[in-house]
């Protein structure tokens, strides 16, 4: 199984990044997945995003993102939804490019009134893309990071089950 992070954060070595990081990880472990989470950090690929011409890294990081078994969604709130960046770049995937993927969203936020914006905006961006979106989405408080395990854990415990690859199988 494929599993892809794609965070939307446009500053380099961000939070975000971590937490997404790290939910990739709780869910490929919960899977039994051997292989490594791939990231596709989009802080690097702002300014290619926004260029007139093609980029070479946004198409690839494109194309990683299409074929994903699973692909976790990160972005910091920003007025009470997710990222430009994040929106633009997700822009260039083409109609139900994200068939047959299932998509973990998840945001980061300071204050628990922007909670719902996971489901509320995250979410459906996610499934007009095609993806199945197993719920529920994680919304992570700033305050909660320094303990993230078992808020990981409790999350990965109810998205897992709703994977549709469950045991990556051993020869």
């Amino acid at each position: 199984m494929g599993i892809v992070t794609l965070v939307g954060n446009p500053r380099d070595g961000s939070r975000t990044l971590a937490v997404a990081v790290r939910a990739a990880e709780e869910i490929a472990k919960g899977t039994g997945t051997s292989a490594p989470v791939d990231v596709v950090d989009l802080a690097g690929l702002a300014a290619h995003l926004f260029a007139p011409g093609p980029s070479s890294g946004v198409e690839v990081a494109l194309e990683l993102v299409r074929e994903a078994d699973v692909l976790v969604v990160a972005s910091p709130t920003y007025k009470g939804t997710y990222t430009g960046l994040l929106k633009a770049f997700l822009d260039r995937l083409p109609h139900r490019a994200l068939a047959g993927t299932a998509a973990l969203p998840l945001l980061v936020m300071g204050d628990a009134k922007h909670a719902l914006a996971v489901e509320v905006h995250l979410r459906p961006l996610l499934v007009e893309l095609g993806a199945t979106v197993p719920t529920p989405g994680l919304a992570v408080l700033e305050s909660q990071i320094p303990d993230l395990d078992g808020v990981l854990a409790a999350w990965a415990g109810q998205v897992v089950p709703q994977l549709p690859f469950r045991q990556e199988v051993s020869a």
